[in-house]
């Protein structure tokens, strides 16, 4: 029985469709208003037939919000696309005018630090950095050609960066104030209290000195002192951030932070000249421009023989 009502599904649906479909025709021939009747069969058919219509109305309208919604996304995403590229636009320019900025200041500072110094400078990018964590130096692009030689101090607008201590025609590779290897030879500038700095191999330096009496405090400016012959005296170093003393040891140290920021290092200068101590370090270097030949000095003419006597 089940069965059977469930093949006749289909057709008795269509024909109570159809019933209704024909009582409403003519429930809308006649007028309803007739006497004293009460016409209710036209009020039954409209709340039967209202919401048969509304079912099968749905999908077409559901089919349409579903259309009008996705062309309004599709304009949506072409006005983002339009607004992204806007925005990457008004980015680059930003960054650009950025840079200026902070070019200009960068070259006015290195306008000021040429200025106070009488050495020539050669101006040089930093194109490459030592990764190892035993030495700490950097590769400059200029050479040899450039009349940059080993033992030459290199410089930034901050201060002291380095020295140089390897060449070929177009490189030059720079040991920085980091490095272990690296002593400079340093005094306070406000009390005149010398010591050396050493690198750590971190980002810090160590300023060592010896006289107890010595007067280092925080904050105090390291400069180079010009001892040593190997770099000018007067280049910035760093600053003292904190003063170890023991009153058991002769020897006191002091944590300086590097005016230069060597992890932004971009461009450098190198100073086209080295100080006695590099010359007599470095005057067999390869590098180095020889001497010219004095001239062969000019032997006396031998006297002419004298004639033999006659007999």
């Amino acid at each position: 029985m089940r069965d059977f009502l469930r093949r006749l599904r289909l057709p008795l649906l269509f024909a109570a469709l159809l019933l209704l479909t024909l009582l409403s025709i003519l429930g809308a021939r006649g007028d309803g208003s007739d006497g004293d009747g009460v016409s209710w069969a036209p009020d039954a058919l409209l709340e039967i037939a209202a919401p048969v219509q509304r079912a099968i109305a749905l999908p077409a309208v559901l089919l349409g919000d579903v259309w009008t919604r996705y062309i309004a996304l599709v304009d949506l995403r072409s006005e983002n696309e339009v607004l992204r590229g806007e925005v990457s636009r008004l980015e680059g320019e930003n960054l650009q005018f950025r840079e200026a900025l902070v070019q200009s200041g960068h070259l006015a500072r290195i306008a000021e630090m040429r200025a106070g110094f009488e050495v020539e400078l050669m101006p040089s990018e930093v194109v490459g950095q030592d990764v190892s964590p035993w030495f700490r130096s950097v590769l400059l692009d200029r050479g040899s050609r450039d009349a940059v030689h080993t033992g030459m101090p290199v410089v930034a607008d901050q201060g002291l960066v380095g020295l140089v201590t390897a060449t070929t025609p177009n490189a030059a590779r720079t040991m920085m104030l980091l490095d272990r290897r690296s002593a400079v030879d340093a005094i306070i500038e406000r009390s005149r209290a010398r010591g050396i700095v050493r690198g750590t191999g971190s980002g810090a330096l160590e300023f060592v000195f010896m006289v107890r009496g010595d007067d280092v405090q925080e904050g105090d400016n390291v400069i180079t002192s010009g001892v040593g012959g190997v770099y000018p005296k007067g280049l910035r170093v760093g600053k003292v951030t904190v003063v170890q003393r023991e009153p058991s040891k002769l020897i006191h140290t002091a944590g300086v932070q590097p005016n230069v920021d060597f992890g932004r290092l971009e461009q450098v200068f190198v100073m086209l000249q080295r100080g006695p101590t590099m010359d007599l370090l470095f005057q067999a270097d390869g590098d180095l421009v020889p001497a010219p030949e004095a001239p062969p000095v000019e032997q006396p003419a031998a006297p002419a023989p004298l004639a033999a006597d006659a007999p």
